[in-house]
């Protein structure tokens, strides 16, 4: 057995048969980790971005607006979910936002809903994962200045489990999810005591003064009201990872549409309980978190400077709560940490399943709708993966950076996928009788009405508040998707037309055949392709050498007389020792004396058995056979002969499909 697939059999498991796809259906407790382990999460960093916003214009804002913002940012959660509960119900395809938008709004809001989708799901690996490694720096000195690298580890880390397939991902996430809920509840209900008891000690930058940044000195009531308006939207990164329950609702256990909509209330309680104990904890704390702490940070009039090294909320509130019990300190440390960087997970489980969607309708390629040998999409996850590094290594893994391209496409496919529903409704409507069902429809079409609502008006102030600040980048991301999606599928139309069987003329037997056996020198694959070319039977047979060097071209004429070969053999005149030209130009001069006739041209070639091998042999047929498949009426039959370095190679291939030539672009 290979080495490389000894590998990957220890690091993806064994492969699984398609008819096992059902072993691999999540019950709820595995279901909330996988898909709102990003909702969940995103309550880590979203108090981080309202104080850092409201920082800017210095003081105590982050102190006395900051609840204002989390409860708008509860509001319109507690909206999203309870309109994506009508989602799962009436959708539970798994195709999600863009199957909601394809089948109300048409083609075009679907791909618009998808291209946001993809680039959202590409921005949540690289938001989770820098954050988490944030995190993790509080109690882990040595990642400072190190982030991006450790930020990729854990990317690849995170791709390799994703391979093993849904449900033992699931299983491996399940537990540090589970701990990171239980120690932000906790947190949050010890921190309550020692407050209300009056033991509950200030953060470690309750002490300094904050200073507003350059320009933020003294805002006017339009400034003040902009600048609420962008911790607001900041603050609805806590929004994202709700929609991924929608796309995965086939990967729940039956009853699937009931099980996901469970999942996705659960998610969403436990998500709004998380955010408020966080943004509490950090008022209590007197928390003061600043965009440039070098500079804004003040100690006593004086700016603390380069030196000083500013923990992120989670961090403070957490050394603020567990003063007199560090453990807890480092067990928010690792599990806030590592939650984060498994929020991720939720993109690798949403955009592969999306992009299989998207296969499957022609807008990406056909590969990305096949599943591995584990059963997951492979190619789906390799992509994902490789674009989350690319971004993480451009942007350095800052988290401040990397947000400001968030969000956008999280709300732009909310609102176009509650539109959507409304239209859903209304569709139905219109042909129900029964009175309960005609109610219950009509409670429905009122939440996802007051859900489009709410999002659209988050929507209008992303824009305005993130345009300039990194948001344009993400449109005109999802611009050029949805460009290349349009074009993939003009093509794939284009194709299945020009293939498409209209009558059966191309299906007519050709009026002779023709066939061309390739001479370099008179050898065994030479006799074989001769021996195989004859017992096929054409009209016409012909032996063909190029005359690059006269000397070896007679000598070969010479032997091939000597051995009475009954085959006629053409040398084809090369002045300037070209091969495959003149080999080329008969093959068209045959093809247009007599256009009716099939020209098969039959190449020997050698089998090896390592790739440096390959480099020595087999090159001159390799550029023939390119130039003749754009040659209408030929046809290039390879005829291999394997030399002794290839034996034993098959036994590579035998029982194990994904070591085959194009297993990659099949997805194993």
């Amino acid at each position: 057995m290979a080495v490389g697939r000894i590998l990957k059999r220890i690091i993806l498991g064994q492969a699984m048969a398609s008819d096992k796809l059902h072993e691999t259906l999540l019950p709820k407790r595995f279901a909330l980790p996988i898909f709102a382990s990003d909702a969940l999460s995103s309550v880590a960093y979203a108090p981080d971005e309202i104080f850092l916003t409201l920082g800017l214009a210095g003081g105590t804002l982050a102190l006395t607006h900051s609840w204002m913002i989390a409860l708008a940012v509860i509001f319109v959660m507690v909206v999203v979910v309870a309109s994506y509960r009508q989602n799962v119900h009436a959708y539970p395809s798994g195709g999600g936002d863009y199957e909601v938008a394809t089948v109300n709004l048409g083609p075009r809001a679907g791909l618009t809903v998808a291209s946001a989708l993809l680039v959202d799901y590409v921005l949540t690996v690289a938001v989770s994962i820098s954050s988490g490694i944030a995190n993790a720096s509080t109690s882990m000195r040595f990642i400072r200045g190190h982030e991006a690298l450790y930020a990729v580890v854990l990317v690849v880390l995170l791709t390799a489990m994703n391979l093993r397939g849904v449900r033992e991902s699931g299983k491996a996430f399940a537990l540090p999810t589970y701990a990171f809920m239980v120690g932000v509840l906790g947190m949050g209900v010890i921190g309550a005591v020692r407050h209300y008891s009056g033991s509950l000690p200030m953060s470690d930058s309750a002490g300094f003064e904050l200073a507003p940044s350059p320009g933020h000195g003294s805002l006017g009531t339009l400034a003040f009201a902009f600048l609420l308006l962008r911790a607001f939207s900041s603050g609805c990164a806590a929004l994202t990872g709700v929609e991924a329950i929608s796309n995965g609702v086939p990967a729940f256990k039956p009853p699937k549409s009931k099980n996901a909509a469970t999942t996705l209330l659960l998610m969403g309680g436990v998500a709004v309980t998380m955010l408020w104990s966080i943004i509490s904890l950090a008022r209590w704390t007197n928390v003061k978190l600043a965009e440039d702490p070098a500079t804004q940070l003040l100690r006593d009039g004086t700016p603390v400077g380069d030196t000083y090294v500013q923990d992120t909320i989670m961090g403070q509130i957490s050394k603020a709560v567990f003063s007199d019990f560090h453990v807890g300190v480092v067990f928010m440390s690792v599990v806030t940490g590592i939650i984060l960087v498994l929020a991720a997970n939720t993109a690798f489980n949403g955009f592969p399943v999306l992009g299989s969607i998207l296969a499957r309708d022609g807008f990406l390629p056909r590969q990305l709708h096949s599943r591995g040998d584990r059963l997951a999409f492979s190619n789906g996850i390799l992509i994902l993966a490789g674009a989350a590094a690319a971004l993480i290594v451009i942007f350095n893994a800052d988290v401040t950076r990397l947000i400001q391209l968030y969000i956008v496409g999280v709300f732009v496919s909310f609102t176009t996928s509650q539109i959507g529903m409304i239209r859903h409704w209304n569709r139905h409507l219109a042909v129900e009788q029964d009175t309960r069902a005609r109610a219950r429809m009509q409670r429905s079409r009122i939440v996802n009405s007051v859900g489009a609502a709410m999002s659209g008006t988050v929507l209008l102030v992303v824009l305005a508040t993130k345009f300039i600040h990194g948001a344009g980048f993400a449109i005109a991301a999802m611009v050029v998707l949805y460009l290349i999606m349009t074009a993939i599928r003009r093509h794939y139309g284009m194709v299945e037309r020009e293939l498409e069987v209209v009558d059966t003329t191309s299906q007519m037997l050709p009026a002779r055949v023709h066939a061309l056996v390739l001479v370099s020198k008179l050898h065994k694959p030479t006799l074989r392709a001769l021996a195989y070319a004859r017992a096929t039977r054409p009209h016409t047979l012909e032996a063909v050498t190029v005359d690059v060097d006269p000397e070896d071209t007679h000598a070969l004429q010479r032997e091939w007389e000597e051995r009475g070969i009954p085959i006629t053999l053409k040398a084809l005149h090369s002045p300037y020792r070209e091969i495959t030209n003149p080999i080329v130009d008969y093959v068209k001069a045959i093809r247009r004396s007599s256009p009716r006739e099939i020209v098969v041209v039959y190449v020997p070639e050698y089998v090896v058995g390592h790739w440096y091998e390959q480099l020595l042999h087999n090159q001159t047929a390799l550029r023939l056979r390119a130039r003749l498949h754009f040659t209408p009426g030929v046809m290039v039959a390879s005829v291999p002969w394997q030399l002794r370095s290839s034996q034993g190679q098959e036994e590579r291939f035998e029982g194990d499909p994904s070591a085959m030539p194009g297993a990659v672009r099949m997805g194993q």
